[in-house]
């Protein structure tokens, strides 16, 4: 025994590369990010403020077509920490915890754990609320579990609604449980709020892991810009109001099936927005002000994150640590009529990704192609780890040959899915189109289809779909390739809430 663990501690600090030649493990800072769309500089969007974040993509990879696996906070955690897309798994939504299924799964983490990683969580990386729990074999310590809903003004209220979701009180108590406001902007620090204090943990952590010289993979995890936009005084003064005009389509694209498409839910959670009986779409001060809100989180978890980047160089761990940088799904804010996520359509899959490698740091954006579920095997690769072998399904494609021999096409689309009104929603896109098949999961109901093109931008408009088109048969094709769907896991028994 001693000698095995002697072993791995010197295996997590040297490896041999092709060359015969000692050379240092490469440490993974992964930094995960809730509900980012790519409202970042370095991805074209002219309004945010992000200089960190633009500065990052200087010297990385840029994936400008990078997409979920599935656009809702749990599933696409689940899909990256297990590799798996939700289809293959049946984890589709809250409350099944995948151990309950797969008890001898590998997650990532736990995957360069067991080959001599120190791993920790920091933050918001497994979904923890709704009835959906961490998992502690994952780490080499315990998680540093911070919140996601958080208010500065807690005068007005013991708990709000989300809060008590998020602290995974039953659904039936958390109900009878105040609104919480959508946004604030109090004049106060960044630690008044969780994802100030995830930065300053995860800059305390990176110095000690120098000191100890352990090869590590560190997953720090900000909430922000989840609602409600909870955001210090000085990110809402970066912007001026008055630019979030109206979007250009406010309405569901013509001919859209209607359970497809989405306006109250997550949203209507909140006190002061109206369901869409009473108004729709949102006036537009409403419109605005939550537009608003929404970028001044984009900034204030930019600062966040260039702390934590900032440490890692004043530290020199920089020169053997991959940074990637990760939205968890995309994000509505009004296109369609539609806020949130939980649709099948471009602006709630797509999603922005950074891979910033020390030894490939010319910045390179690329089209390629990428899904959540890569990222397992490629940081595997990236590290000059052996291809895993895990109990649970394993989905991805390893991107490590565009960084070593600059390959290209390595997907030529990708796939996702998200189950609605009791149907699921299973989609192929590729460059020009996304196509959307319908399936019953319980009623006796009949497959519907979608087909959108996007030669005019990524907002859906109409669905074009007829059965003898021409790009439907062929994505059809393509779609009808792929194993059949898992049926939805059991939901999980409760465990004790912790408010």
């Amino acid at each position: 025994m001693i000698y095995k663990i002697g072993l791995l501690c010197l295996l997590s600090i040297f490896f041999t590369d092709v060359n015969g030649q000692d050379k240092k493990r490469l440490n993974v800072l992964f930094v995960l990010v809730d509900d980012l769309r790519p409202s970042i500089g370095a991805f074209g969007d002219s309004l945010s403020v992000t200089p960190n974040l633009d500065q990052l993509a200087k010297s990385s990879h840029v994936f400008e077509r990078a997409y979920t696996n599935q656009a809702v906070c749990v599933a696409s955690r689940y899909n990256l920490l297990l590799g798996a897309r939700s289809t293959s798994t049946g984890l589709y939504d809250f409350g099944r915890a995948f151990r309950d299924f797969y008890p001898q799964a590998t997650t990532l983490p736990e995957y360069f754990k067991k080959e001599g990683y120190h791993t920790e969580a920091i933050g918001k990386v497994f979904h923890v609320g709704h009835n959906t729990y961490n998992d502690e074999q994952s780490w080499s310590v315990p998680h540093f579990h911070e919140k996601v809903i958080e208010y500065a003004d807690k005068s007005t209220h013991s708990s709000t609604r989300e809060e008590a979701l998020f602290a995974n009180v039953s659904w039936a108590e958390a109900n009878q449980l105040p609104k919480g406001a959508a946004y604030e902007s109090p004049d106060v620090s960044d630690d008044t709020y969780a994802d100030g204090r995830v930065a300053n943990r995860a800059m305390q952590r990176l110095e000690e892991l120098k000191n100890t010289g352990e090869s590590f993979f560190m997953a720090v995890g900000f909430a922000r810009p989840h609602l409600p936009f909870s955001v210090p005084k000085k990110y809402w003064d970066l912007y001026n109001e008055q630019d979030f005009d109206n979007v250009d389509r406010t309405t569901n694209p013509d001919l859209a099936p209607k359970f497809a498409t989405k306006r109250d839910e997550e949203i209507s959670q909140y006190a002061g927005i109206p369901l869409s009986a009473t108004v729709d779409p949102f006036p537009d001060s409403l419109a605005m002000k939550l537009r608003h809100g929404y970028y001044a989180g984009v900034s204030y978890v930019d600062a966040q994150i260039g702390k934590v980047i900032q440490k890692l160089q004043e530290t020199g761990l920089d020169s053997n640590t991959i940074v990637v940088l990760w939205g968890d799904h995309g994000y509505l804010l009004g296109e369609m009529g539609m806020w949130t996520k939980h649709v099948n359509y471009e602006i709630a899959n797509r999603i922005p990704l950074i891979i910033h490698h020390p030894d490939h740091n010319n910045g390179v954006k690329t089209k390629e192609f990428i899904e959540t579920v890569d990222l397992f095997p490629t940081l595997a690769a990236l590290c000059g780890l052996k291809t895993p072998e895990v109990q649970q399904p394993l989905d991805g494609v390893s991107f490590e040959p565009m960084f070593s021999s600059g390959k290209q096409d390595i997907r030529e689309y990708v796939y996702h899915c998200f189950p609605r009104g009791g149907m699921l929603g299973e989609a192929i896109r590729d460059k020009n189109f996304r196509m959307v098949r319908w399936t019953p999961m319980r009623a006796d109901r009949e497959v519907v289809y979608e087909l959108y093109e996007y030669s005019n931008g990524l907002v859906e408009t109409k669905n074009i779909w007829s059965e003898d088109h021409p790009e439907f048969i062929r994505l059809k094709a393509i779609l009808e390739s792929h194993p059949a769907a898992a049926s939805m896991r059991p939901e999980s028994k409760p465990r004790k809430a912790s408010l």
